[in-house]
């Protein structure tokens, strides 16, 4: 048997194509590789209640969500990063004197400060969650948040990232921004589970597309963009591969030589 691998999966025009479909390509791909004992994770900018139907469909239970701040290795939290609550605070304040929405996530669930905005139903809408955010402007208040949305335009995001140094601002939608620690990524949260299972860094691969990726895909020496990913996406990465519609991360699983391509399957059969 070939030597276990650890390997790590966005959601989102990654495992999932943009109409958050699961291509059975990409489910069997994924059966293979337990089959052969690797070891797997999503890395998401999702909660971990977002994901929950789908780590169950794919039997993985081994995460790093909220972009890298809380991460669980087989149903064990092994790393937490939450947001500072002082200067949630003040984040709080400035949001709402600039009439922007925010919301607030722990592992649990995730609530909003405002009862309706359409920026948060069009933002979250795209998502296509079963789970819808509850009204709790005080939610904050006595728990960890690992991650708040913020929803404002690019040249609103400018002027927080200016006045918040100990936060990172990270647009994962045209009108809304992840709310993250500063230094916080998918990065330190996919290092964070290396050092926990001692995997050297040569082992480990990792799939993405978004710009919530940049810093995993330059971390993770084995690297695989997704076809569908942004420019800026695909420079960072070692390898590209197809578009997630068009079976993208089987062929990517091929290209790097974690999975026989089928064609060569076939021949040696004959």
């Amino acid at each position: 048997m070939k030597k276990k691998k650890l390997i790590f999966f966005d959601i989102d025009g990654t495992l999932l194509t943009e109409e958050k479909t699961l291509p059975l390509s990409t489910k069997q791909a994924i059966y293979r590789l337990k089959e052969l004992g690797h070891e797997l994770a999503i890395a998401t900018g999702r909660a971990p209640f977002m994901f929950k139907e789908l780590r169950e469909e794919l039997g993985i239970d081994s995460f790093v969500s909220f972009n890298g701040q809380y991460v669980v290795y087989n149903g064990k939290p092994v790393y937490q990063n939450p947001l500072d609550q002082e200067e949630l605070q003040l984040l709080i304040g400035e949001a709402e004197r600039q009439q922007n929405p925010l919301i607030y996530e722990n592992h649990e669930q995730m609530c909003t400060n405002i009862e309706f905005h359409p920026h948060i139903e069009e933002g979250m809408g795209s998502l296509k969650l079963a789970q819808k955010p509850f009204y709790n402007p005080v939610f904050y208040q006595g728990r960890d948040i690992y991650q708040s949305l913020l929803f404002c335009n690019e040249t609103e995001q400018a002027g927080y990232r200016e006045k918040f140094s100990q936060f990172e601002f990270v647009r994962w939608h045209e009108l809304s921004v992840d709310v993250l620690p500063a230094g916080g990524s998918k990065a330190k949260g996919i290092e964070a589970l290396i050092r926990y299972l001692n995997i050297p860094l040569e082992d480990v691969y990792a799939f993405g597309d978004g710009m919530n990726d940049i810093e995993m895909l330059t971390f993770v020496q084995n690297s695989v963009a997704m076809g569908n990913a942004v420019d800026q996406v695909k420079a960072v990465a070692k390898y590209v591969t197809k578009h997630v519609d068009e079976d993208g991360l089987l062929r990517g699983l091929e290209l790097v030589g974690l999975l026989e391509k089928e064609k060569e399957k076939e021949e040696e059969a004959v």
